[in-house]
This record gives C-alpha cells, structure tokens and sequence, in this order.
C-alpha cells in the first residue's frame, strides 16, 4: 500500500473542494493506493505530472516517489490541464 501525501498546491486545491466531492476523492485515493498503476493514466505531456486518477468530473494529477503517491493537483477535467 502506498502513502499518500500532498503537495502545497494539491492541499490549496483540496480546500476549494465542497464536502461531498473531498469525500468521494478520498475514498478513491484510500483504494487507488493499494495498487495505483491498475487505475492510473499516464499523462502524455509530464508538465504538471506524470500520472492522474479520474474520479467522476475530477483528475489527481500525481507521480510516484518509492512508496507514496505525491498528489500535486487535484481539479474538474476542464480546468485542470490549463
């Protein structure tokens, strides 16, 4: 199992979230972090990352360092990549 941990930029994004969505995103990271790379996409420009998770309308834009998963965005698919 891997350890999550965030990044400044991921908590500021974190606390934009309502409730119900902070929820349905932790629940999923806290699954997502038995085996990451079953439910991870590889994104093809690494500017902002190197891996996302899709939750619904969200991406947890991560990479990978030893044993944690170092969240650095967290975002509605249509902002996030900007």
């Amino acid at each position: 199992m891997h350890e999550v941990v965030f990044t400044k930029r991921a908590i500021t994004d974190w606390e934009k979230l309502d409730e119900r969505t902070r929820a349905r995103i932790a629940k999923k990271l806290k699954e997502y972090s038995i085996n990451p790379f079953q439910y991870a996409r590889k994104l093809s420009h690494s500017k902002i990352g190197t891996y996302r998770f899709r939750i619904g309308d969200f991406r947890v834009v991560f990479d990978v360092e030893k044993q944690s998963i170092v969240v650095l965005r967290i975002g509605d698919r249509k902002e996030i990549y900007r």
